[in-house]
């Protein structure tokens, strides 16, 4: 069942997501969680091993980067794979153990215990989405950006998509265990209705059209064994984007993570400059992957950002990511032994603010994220608390090379349809390897570049205006009033139960 949830986020075979195969997974998982009796220790051990063998299934390309690219022994390389999913399943086993405690099957009414566990699975999401730097990859509700919950996105996130799609489960897993098959049935009818009737339904618009920009994406393809090579990825490297900077035919043009990999004062003689005099003269704009020195006066510091040129601007565009990867792009502390083992270039960045301004141009204002930065919907809504100054466009910036040619890919770009649903606003990639797309508005891929290969993606996206509801009150409140839920129905349920008593 958790390899099944692995699954479903993005399917192992064309890459798409499953919504009805996470909702049978996790039905499966609650109704042998109620049929394992009133024991909170096997309840705990059954949550690990289900999210164990989920998280595992979902991360498993981490190999790739540990071992193929960062030299890390093939055992070593496996181990550490399998014990970052069995710590982050820690969150799971305690919320299954504290369920099993406090609401044993006899004494709470099935379809209430229902809710109960699905406020403390949400509860166990956001802790592994937000402590601890925060990885919420293989979320339940990305397996729904093709399904009947996508109309949750604008208004209230992935996180209400994941908490309905679990009180969905739970109702028929626990329907199961309590009254038989019959009451499982009449929830898998109900929801093959309520999908066909809502798949033929479009989705309310809360955002207008703030007019159309031309836009080339730039996929360079150099191997990650090679693109920090100074014999071979480098020079490859610094050719091709210069050669395509200059002659790609979209008002905007985009080059990926790290498409210039040198610091600017490693790079040969006048070789920003000239790309800089380039965008300066003519009708053209351009966002560049490139990693920058520290503006934050730290000693020798450096930053993975993005640099824009554009006509008429007395200095470049600047941002910096915020989100860093831990042991990709900072070494957590106590882990500089672990690091050591591996092979990773420019892997302690200094990290960037929070909602830095967004790049103006022809009318858009483009918000540049970088690699998994668009897995965190809560910090790209800081952007939106002016509505005056939010973001049209997304722009993604990505190096998934590291994880080969893998399902990461197909797994990254259901991250960025999402948050183009819940901000209701276009996402445009740039990668290394793929995948480099034109994602609309309302979450659809328009164009995408085939992967592993070199090209341009040249097309029309059309930039968005005004605020969804999730914009509007998460540039306000973050996640607490998800945290507030999670913890307070759980409290509330206990005190009516013992109150009853």
């Amino acid at each position: 069942a958790g390899i099944a949830q692995a699954a479903s986020i993005a399917e192992p075979w064309h890459g798409q997501p499953l919504w009805w195969l996470q909702l049978g997974s996790l039905a499966v998982f609650v109704w042998l969680l109620d049929e394992s009796g009133p024991s909170y220790k096997r309840g705990a051990l059954l949550g690990w091993t289900f999210a164990t063998a989920w998280l595992g299934a979902t991360y498993w390309w981490m190999y790739i980067s540990l071992h193929t690219y960062g030299g890390l022994p093939a055992p070593l390389a496996a181990i550490a794979v399998f014990m970052l999913g069995a710590l982050l399943a820690l969150y799971y086993a305690a919320v299954c153990g504290f369920f099993k405690l406090c609401w044993p099957s006899p004494l709470v009414h099935w379809s209430i215990r229902a809710i109960v566990f699905a406020a403390l699975w949400l509860l166990a999401e956001l802790a592994r989405g937000n402590w601890f730097t925060g990885l919420p990859w293989g979320a339940g509700g990305y397996a729904w950006v093709d399904g009947p919950l996508a109309w949750l996105a604008p208004l209230a996130g992935v996180y209400a998509m994941t908490f309905a799609a679990t009180l969905v489960a739970a109702w028929i897993g626990s329907g199961v265990s309590a009254r038989g098959w019959g009451i499982a049935l009449v929830f898998v009818i109900a929801v093959c209705v309520i999908a066909f009737a809502v798949g033929r339904t479009p989705l309310p618009s809360y955002t207008r059209s703030a007019g159309t920009l031309e836009v080339s994406l730039l996929q360079g393809n150099i191997p990650q064994s090679e693109k920090f090579q100074p014999n071979s990825g480098i020079p490859a490297a610094l050719a091709w984007y210069s050669d395509q900077l200059q002659t790609a035919p979209g008002d905007l043009v985009v080059a990926p993570e790290t498409a210039i990999p040198l610091l600017p004062r490693h790079l040969p003689p006048g070789y920003l400059d000239t790309i800089a005099a380039h965008f300066a003269a003519g009708q053209q704009a351009a966002l560049i992957g490139i990693p920058l020195v520290s503006r934050q006066g730290s000693d020798g510091g450096y930053t993975n950002s993005v640099i824009g040129f554009a006509p008429g601007r007395d200095a470049a565009y600047r941002y910096d990511k915020h989100h860093l990867v831990p042991f990709g792009e900072f070494v957590p502390p106590l882990f500089k032994w672990f690091t050591r083992m591996m092979n990773i270039p420019l892997g302690d960045f200094d990290r960037g603010g929070v909602g830095q301004p967004s790049f103006a141009w022809k009318g858009q204002l483009l918000a540049p994220n970088i690699c998994y930065e668009d897995l965190f919907g809560e910090e790209l809504g800081q952007r939106f608390a002016d509505p005056a100054s939010a973001p049209t466009i997304f722009v993604n910036v990505s190096n998934i090379a590291w994880f080969g040619d893998s399902l990461a890919i197909d797994q990254h770009l259901q991250l960025s349809r999402m948050r183009a649903l819940e901000f209701q606003r276009p996402m445009i990639r740039a990668t290394n390897t793929g995948a480099t797309a034109i994602v609309d508005h309302r979450g659809r891929v328009l164009q995408e570049l085939p992967r592993q290969t070199r090209g341009v993606l040249t097309g029309i996206v059309e930039g968005r205006s005004g605020n969804t509801p999730y914009a509007d009150w998460v540039s306000r409140f973050g996640l607490w009033p998800f945290w507030a839920f999670a913890l307070l129905l759980p409290m509330l349920v206990a005190l009516g139960f013992r109150r009853k008593r």
